[in-house]
């Protein structure tokens, strides 16, 4: 049985509207995290696989990940979701000046399964006062 997912009413103000305005919104309390090692104890127990092979198997999974999102793919893990490199930059009035100088970084997007989705509506809420 899984625990559910504790949340506090957090105040925030709205100041694009006259006059500002506050709204109580939910905001979720983490209880801890998880790590690589924790991970691969957890995967370990519910394996025949050891604690050091599912520790090699997650370090080599995210450099997979690293090396195919370097040269420009999109990473599918089917029960997981995608991950894909989109960019940062400064606009330009047409196409023919944008070029390397107008990018100023990169960031990697996550976009959960549907799997993973309707997990999440399954959840259970318990409101911490």
């Amino acid at each position: 049985m899984t625990m559910p997912i504790h949340f506090k009413m957090t105040p925030k103000k709205n100041i694009m509207v006259s006059p500002p305005e506050v709204k109580y919104y939910p905001c979720a309390i983490h209880k801890g995290e998880e790590n690589l090692e924790s991970l691969a104890d957890t995967i370990a127990s519910r394996s025949t696989m050891s604690v050091g092979d599912c520790y090699g198997v997650i370090m080599s999974l995210t450099l997979a990940i690293g090396e195919a999102l370097s040269e420009g793919r999109i990473v599918r893990i089917d029960t997981l979701g995608s991950f894909q490199v989109t960019l940062k930059g400064t606009p330009a009035d047409s196409q023919q000046p944008i070029g390397k100088s107008n990018i100023k970084g990169a960031n990697v997007v996550y976009k959960p399964s549907k799997q993973l989705k309707n997990r999440l509506k399954t959840l259970k809420y318990k409101r911490i006062r």
